[in-house]
């Protein structure tokens, strides 16, 4: 490895890196903004300058532009340099509207930052700005054109890395534009994402816009609860609102990004039709006349129809604290039945995919970005997983060969990420034996039993897309107690009351149950249906675990306390008008905390702690930290 000295100090870096990215390794941080580890470099914006003292390169240079190598000596304090980074800082303001004040950025703004630390706090230039006009780019993100350095890792990001085409750069004569040819709404599912990747205040989140300053967010580590990828996030609260989400950086998992669905679907957290109070037969009550009242009912259904005619339902959407709890649940309900999936297919699908997967053949998405060769069957990757289908594209990008069996062909992933795909019509006509590392990406939602089984046969690594955040844990519960879909034990006509956690069970299955309880946190057809109801907190209110389609545990941490917005719900946006030692609307529990108090309430022993057993691994599970695998 080249071993090169930076301020007097040796470093020994992987061959490739880049002598910013070796600084950066001693402690040493040089500004810049047109470099992006997941970018590359490009030398734009002239502003990580370093003297190369000694060694094959000579001089004061872009740092991100030169390998490290041998025998190298710079300095970054260097007076030299330290004038050229100053100066470009001072350059890079000129037209700058000098608008912190007012701007979203404020506070989490790399300009501002470099801008204070350079030293420069003086403005000379008395002359005219250049100015712009922004455009409307859709409902999520903002645009104030007049903030842009033209550091161009906005369209680097959009075209290059994400493969959009209705965003990019014109110029004419001394002006640069970064946006749409027309206005309108950006087409990316990934778009997002210029407002993590902007240094500056360009692109801001629109859905949080002068709402709260970086300093006043409630943040915390957590896992996005949309798909089965468990890509990484740092979801930002204020006063008991879910402002808006940010991508958090996991190598492993989703590397820098996240994708539009992760990132804007907040809304439910904060939905006024949000349920948060228990009910009975539609009554407000208190949590233990509720939960009294459930075990009351749930007597008198196996009085009536006997042991077995109780089901319990579990979730891929609840976290493992709970799914976990489910079977003892069960035995205390005389032997109920368990399930965790609503529709027996699916049930079925999951578990055989599941089953199938190895610490040696299960990929992820950094196994995808690394394949030679991507063969993509019974699913849509939009839809089911956006942030593989990107992973896919920077295989592609590495020049690996994609290919799709059944579906459009290609069609959509064309036209949306510029990609080139080979249409097959079997998984047989793949030519696998031709690369040394392909990788089969199946999505089980309409991949049939025998497809998911030959693709796990087929000699490739496979990543298979699961139906929610914490499906794998499901699956393997279903397989280790037996359970069967749920429509698969109401076919059987013993089950004559159903208790659901978090479960989207389809109507036309409770039709004929004359007793069904639920938990949950949204406003379901199952919680509409539901005699008795207990709300539960959403994820980000909690601390939990989910188990992503690769089988990689990882820890949540609760980022806010659960109850109404203070910013208030009705028209005028005042905040509720009720006097109480509690915020309204906070008397929410976990999940697993609700399975626990019906446990003890049938005789069971109170749960201190919800993962036992073969899951105690995790109890110490670092939130910041890459997940491990539990296969």
């Amino acid at each position: 490895m080249p071993k090169l000295t930076i301020d007097n100090i040796t470093v020994e870096v992987p061959p490739g890196t880049n002598v910013l990215e070796a600084a950066k390794q001693v402690g040493i941080w040089i500004p810049h903004f047109c470099y992006h580890p997941a970018l590359g470099s490009v030398g734009a914006c002239r502003l990580c300058a370093m003297k190369f003292l000694e060694g094959p390169v000579k001089g004061v240079q872009m740092s991100c532009m030169i390998p490290a190598q041998d025998g190298m000596v710079v300095s970054t304090t260097d007076g030299e340099a330290a004038r050229m980074r100053q100066m470009v800082i001072e350059w890079l303001m000129l037209n700058h509207p000098h608008d912190c004040p007012v701007c979203d950025e404020g506070g989490e703004c790399l300009l501002q930052d470099y801008t204070v630390a350079g030293g420069h706090g003086n403005r000379r230039y008395r002359g005219k700005k250049r100015t712009h006009t922004n455009q409307y780019l859709g409902p999520y993100i903002e645009h104030e054109m007049n903030r842009c350095i033209q550091c161009y890792r906005c369209v680097r990001f959009y075209q290059e890395y994400a493969g959009g085409s209705d965003f990019g750069v014109m110029g004419s004569a001394a002006r640069v534009y970064y946006g749409r040819f027309s206005e309108g709404e950006l087409e990316s599912p990934f778009s997002g994402n210029l407002v993590d990747i902007c240094p500056t205040g360009v692109f801001t989140d629109k859905t949080a816009r002068f709402r709260a300053r970086y300093w006043d967010y409630d943040m915390a580590p957590s896992v996005c609860p949309h798909c089965s990828l468990g890509c990484n996030t740092i979801p930002a609260a204020r006063y008991r609102e879910l402002l808006k989400t940010m991508a958090r950086r996991n190598d492993a998992v989703n590397g820098w990004f996240i994708c539009d669905k992760g990132r804007f679907g907040n809304s439910p957290v904060n939905d006024p039709k949000r349920p948060r109070t228990p009910l009975i037969d539609g009554t407000e009550a208190s949590w233990e006349a509720a939960l009294d009242a459930l075990v009351l009912r749930l007597g008198e259904v196996l009085e009536i129809y006997g042991e077995g005619s109780i089901a319990v339902v579990g979730s891929p959407r609840l976290a493992l604290e709970g799914n976990a709890l489910l079977p003892i649940l069960a035995a205390c309900a005389d032997g109920g039945v368990l399930s965790f999936f609503a529709d027996a297919g699916e049930a079925d699908r999951t578990a055989t995919a599941v089953s199938l997967l190895n610490r040696d053949n299960a990929a992820g998405m950094a196994d995808v970005q690394a394949a030679d060769a991507v063969v993509i069957m019974g699913g849509d990757l939009l839809e089911e997983g956006p942030m593989m289908a990107l992973a896919v594209r920077q295989a592609w990008r590495k020049g690996a060969r994609l290919f799709m069996v059944g579906g459009d062909g290609g069609v959509v992933l064309t036209k949306t990420l510029g990609l080139q795909v080979t249409p097959l019509t079997s998984l047989a006509a793949a030519p696998l034996t031709e690369f040394r590392n392909p990788v089969i990406v199946c999505g089980t939602s309409r991949a049939a039993l025998d497809e998911i089984e030959v693709a796990a046969g087929a000699g490739a690594k496979l990543a298979c897309l699961l139906s929610g955040p914490n499906a794998f844990a499901a699956a393997m519960l279903s397989r280790e107690h037996g359970a069967p879909g749920l429509s698969q034990a109401i076919a059987g006509g013993t089950i004559r009351g159903i208790i659901a956690f978090e479960a989207d069970i389809p109507p036309e299955l409770l039709a004929d149950i004359p007793f069904v309880a639920a938990a949950d946190w949204l406003p379901t057809e199952t919680v509409k249906q539901a005699q008795i109801f207990l709300p539960t907190t959403a994820w980000v209110e909690m601390e939990g675990t989910f188990i992503n389609n690769e089988g990689r545990a990882q820890r949540f941490k609760q980022v806010m306390q659960p109850g109404l917005p203070i910013k208030g719900l009705d028209p005028a946006l005042h905040p509720p008008r009720v006097h109480g030692r509690v915020a309204p609307g906070s008397d929410v529990r976990p999940a697993w905390q609700v399975i626990d108090a019906l446990i003890e309430r049938l005789g069971g022993e109170r749960i201190v702690e919800p993962l036992g057993n073969r899951w105690e691994k995790l109890h110490n599970l670092d939130p910041e930290g890459g997940g491990t695998r539990v296969l």
